[in-house]
């Protein structure tokens, strides 16, 4: 896989750098701003882009906004992003774009083998958000959000999907059978409205949508 990296640390960069060419991918550009990024996948468009949320001259969403562009502008990029901390004010958009999408908190980062299944699954087209991040986009939905109709554990459920489970990983999650899972999932899609019966990665997104609509108070986290 053909990968940008876009980070200002440029320990951690180097590290990824190497992680990511020891796993056999290509790292086609390796910058520290979001300039920098943008203009590098104009010039030298890759598979992936991976790239911190936070980076200069301000340190406080140039990484993620740069990321929306690409996705507007380049929606043919897979986009991960790597933070700190939960930024809400951009996050909810990110997360509803259409597939090769993610955003983990840097914490897992150190958990190599789940960051590298994270970059394979984001780069195959799938989906891989942090648990923390879906829970707090679910914590903070207003209450006109058709997320209020969910049960707890619908909710659970619901944010195992968001993550890019699949139904029989869901299972292993929450000990419960598959029956119960397909149950749950039948139940969230008419509480919110979505049609039943498409691939994996377009129900997730299309939560995501909805999560959209009630899960940003405005405000950066």
């Amino acid at each position: 896989m053909r990968i940008t990296l876009a980070e200002d640390s440029a320990l951690l960069r180097e590290s990824l750098a190497q992680l990511l060419t020891a796993e056999g991918h290509e790292i086609v550009d390796s910058v520290g701003t979001a300039t920098e990024l943008l203009a590098a996948v104009r010039v030298r468009p890759p598979d992936l882009v991976i790239a911190d949320v936070r980076m200069p001259p301000d340190h406080v969403d140039e990484g993620i906004r740069a990321a929306l562009e690409i996705r507007r502008n380049q929606p043919g990029i897979a986009v991960l992003v790597l933070s700190q901390y939960v930024e809400r004010r951009h996050a909810a958009e990110f997360l509803t774009g259409t597939g090769g999408i993610g955003y983990l908190l840097k914490d897992r980062v150190a958990a190599i083998g789940a960051f590298l299944d994270a970059v394979e699954r984001v780069g195959a087209g799938g989906t891989a958000f942090d648990p923390e991040v879906v829970r707090q986009l679910l914590l903070h939905n207003r209450a006109d959000s058709p997320l209020h109709r969910l049960t707890e554990r619908e909710r659970a459920v619901l944010e195992l999907m968001a993550q890019g489970l699949s139904n029989a990983a869901i299972c292993q999650q929450l000990f419960v059978t598959r029956s119960a899972v397909e149950k749950h999932i039948n139940a969230i899609f008419t509480k919110l409205d979505l049609p039943a019966g498409e691939a994996h990665n377009r129900r997730v997104l299309a939560i995501l949508q909805h999560l959209r609509a009630g899960a940003v108070d405005g405000q950066p986290g």
